[in-house]
């Protein structure tokens, strides 16, 4: 029984020994001890006081270097007192401020006696005060004893060293070098205000007012603030890397989003500011690789942004452009794309590879359509692959015609159609990586009764399928590593819905992926750092976890090892086995048969480049009704500048400014004349017809004159 008695205690500190010997009191003492360490450094407030363990360690050794300097830097001030109450005492005993006064008035010779007797006086007065502090040194000491003694003369010596202390710009003080600027631990909001103020976000009679207080969730501080009435929220997010400097930390660190919808307004900002770089440390694996199935008809899991929020990707009713320089993660991004529609047995996937590698083979148990190399045959297979694709996009809408409202309630595709197998409608994604070599393919060709490269007709029958495929289940993903306009012409680039650009060499390079004067907003993918591999600016073209107000985030990628991607691979032709989907390349059938190729033909001639002057502005719309039939592609190439300002009967030099500001800019070319040639100034008709499609597409908007003349 006493042996019982004994052994409770010990089993209920303890219960992974309860059916071992007593446990000694120290041994348990050590235990509650280790325990309450742990729930001490595991609690939220404990992170909140030390958000890291680098930055409470470098508190320690602040302190204790502080702690040490102490004696040296209260003697220094004790002398730097002295020698100030020694200079103020001289220039009171010689009377300096009866002097000066004086002086200016220019009496010196007449009050020299007052000033006299004045010094004298103060000497004396100089004389029994210090007799007088002695004497009461004295009396302390004999009455209370040393300790009053040293107290007093310690209270002394502290007066002194308070009014020795260094202070910034006073005369003869010198300030010391300070160490390196680094982030309070908390976000105070005075901390917060400086940092607007020298960023020159807010004046300096600003001030910012507090809409949710600073909280420490997702490994970093977030705080939501009101600018003053007459900024702008735009204006933080510009400026971002300002304020990043201000407040001590690198720009990746600071996230800065306008608060947007219900509860936010144009000068509402939320920021969060990261303990650490939120890109480093080994990458996130994507859920795909758990998923057993997954349905096309949802976004898919894409990656996480700086607050480790998970970021899905929509793809039905929208296209996906992905650019960056080698070696940054670009296939990564666009197979994560790709995975979603493998795990739908009923999706349907277009894979051309250009770079040739064995990045894509794993996917050619599962596409319809497979191409991997850059010679003359494979874009040949592309081409032909795209035809099939235009084809089959006018058949389905030509089917979605007649059927019925319930069926096909708004001539668009529905989850129900694209599974129905009577319909044959299955989401359909075409996946091009490297799509420069396919685009850059100068083979010329006939198409109908104009002539045309390899390369221009591949561009527009993507640009028709990117316009018109969404909302007949076709979706177009691009990935380049030149993401430049002459690679990507602005008639496809235009309809491409979402973008998502990692590392590039430049901001325009970055424009060219995301949109023009995006680097203006604060979203330049050349400024990611070279070791965030898988890291880019997302430009959503649909609602994501983000919100659906977000126009751009930068997000780090899932990632998906080789061994992965092959097991998502060999799943998704499982899957289709098992549904009986499995067609095309995949199931051993790679002719393509049944096209209409004047239909396709006529198709991109009515699509893509559709001339119609109407909402054009001046000179842009006299050039497409002048020029006509020889704008489109394989007409005209090159049209002289004298030639049209002619027909348009308007001075060159404002045709050239109004040409300047619609984006084409005049070259020189040699034109046959007479016998031989003679070099000219003009225009190219691929500069003429990309500033066509940016007007069609938003990014130039008719000046006001332009719809006044047209009204």
């Amino acid at each position: 029984m006493n042996g019982e008695k004994e052994r409770k205690p010990g089993a209920a500190l303890d219960r992974t020994s309860a059916a071992g010997p007593p446990v000694p009191f120290r041994a348990r003492g050590r235990l509650l001890v280790a325990r309450l360490v742990d729930r001490t450094r595991t609690s939220r407030l404990f992170r909140r006081i030390l958000p890291t363990r680098r930055v409470g360690w470098q508190a320690v050794k602040d302190a204790v270097t502080w702690l040490l300097r102490f004696p040296l830097r209260i003697a220094g001030a004790v002398g730097r007192g002295l020698l100030a109450a020694l200079r103020a005492w001289r220039r009171w005993v010689r009377v300096q401020d009866y002097r000066d006064a004086v002086e200016q008035a220019e009496k010196l010779a007449e009050k020299f006696v007052e000033i006299r007797a004045l010094t004298l006086y103060r000497w004396r007065v100089t004389g029994i005060t210090a007799l007088a502090a002695v004497g009461g040194l004295v009396v302390v000491d004999l009455v209370a004893g040393p300790p009053a003694l040293w107290s007093a003369v310690g209270a002394g010596l502290l007066a002194l060293a308070v009014a020795g202390r260094r202070k910034d710009g006073a005369p003869g003080r010198t300030a010391a070098l300070g160490g390196p600027r680094t982030l309070a631990w908390t976000m105070d909001p005075q901390v917060l205000v400086d940092a607007f103020r020298d960023a020159k976000l807010i004046g300096r009679d600003e001030s910012l007012r507090l809409v949710e207080r600073a909280t420490h969730s997702g490994g970093g501080w977030s705080i939501t603030v009101d600018l003053p009435a007459t900024r702008k929220a735009a204006d933080v997010l510009k400026h971002r890397d300002a304020l990043a400097s201000a407040l001590a930390v690198d720009e990746v660190q600071l996230v800065a989003e306008r608060v947007r919808g219900r509860g936010g307004h144009a000068g509402r900002v939320f920021l969060w500011v990261a303990d650490v770089d939120p890109y480093s440390g080994p990458p996130f694996s994507s859920p795909l690789v758990r998923a057993e199935t997954w349905d096309a008809w949802r976004p898919v899991p894409f990656g996480r942004d700086a607050r480790r929020r998970k970021v899905d990707l929509p793809l039905v009713w929208t296209s996906l452009l992905v650019g960056a320089i080698p070696r940054q993660g670009k296939t990564m991004a666009v197979r994560l794309a790709a995975a979603g529609f493998i795990l739908d047995a009923f999706a349907r996937l277009y894979v051309f590879d250009g770079k040739g590698g064995k990045d894509w083979r794993a996917a050619e148990a599962v596409a319809h359509r497979f191409v991997c190399g850059d010679d003359q045959a494979h874009a040949e297979a592309v081409r032909d692959g795209l035809v099939e694709l235009v084809a089959e996009v006018q058949s389905r809408y030509a089917r979605m015609a007649e059927l019925d409202d319930e069926t096909c309630p708004e001539s668009k595709i529905t989850p129900q159609l694209s599974r129905d197998p009577a319909h044959r409608m299955p989401i359909t994604a075409v996946v091009l990586d490297e799509v420069q070599v396919f685009l850059d393919n100068p083979t010329k060709l006939t198409m109908g009764e104009r002539g045309t490269t390899l390369g221009e007709y591949i561009a527009d029958l993507l640009a028709y399928l990117a316009r018109k495929g969404p909302a007949a289940g076709i979706i177009v993903v691009l990935a380049t590593q030149r993401p430049d306009s002459q690679t990507i012409p602005s008639r496809l680039r235009s309809v491409l819905g979402t973008r998502f650009a990692l590392r590039v060499m430049d901001w325009r390079d970055s424009n060219i992926v995301l949109g023009d004067q995006m680097n203006t907003r604060g979203y330049d993918a050349s400024t990611l750092l070279p070791s965030h591999k898988g890291v880019g600016i997302l430009r959503p073209g649909g609602e994501t976890d983000a919100g659906a107000d977000a126009v751009a985030l930068t997000v780090r990628t899932f990632y998906l090892t080789n061994a992965e991607w092959r097991a998502v691979c060999t799943r998704g032709r499982v899957l289709r086995e098992i549904a009986g989907t499995l067609s095309g390349h995949a199931a051993g059938e790679d002719t393509v048969r049944g096209i209409d190729s004047a239909a396709v033909t006529d198709a991109l001639s009515a699509g893509p480049v559709s001339w119609n002057a109407e909402r054009l502005p001046e000179p842009l719309r006299g050039v497409v009704e002048f020029l006509g039939e020889e704008l489109r592609p394989g007409g005209r190439r090159f049209v002289p500048t004298a030639e049209l300002t002619d027909a348009l009967d308007v001075e060159p030099s404002v045709f050239a400014r109004q040409m300047g500001e619609l984006g084409c800019r005049p070259t020189r070319q040699y034109v046959p004349e007479g016998d031989g040639v003679r070099r000219v100034r003009g225009y190219l008709t691929a500069e003429i017809r990309d500033a066509v499609d940016r007007v069609r597409a938003g990014e130039i908007s008719p000046t006001e004159d332009d719809v006044d003349g047209e009204a």
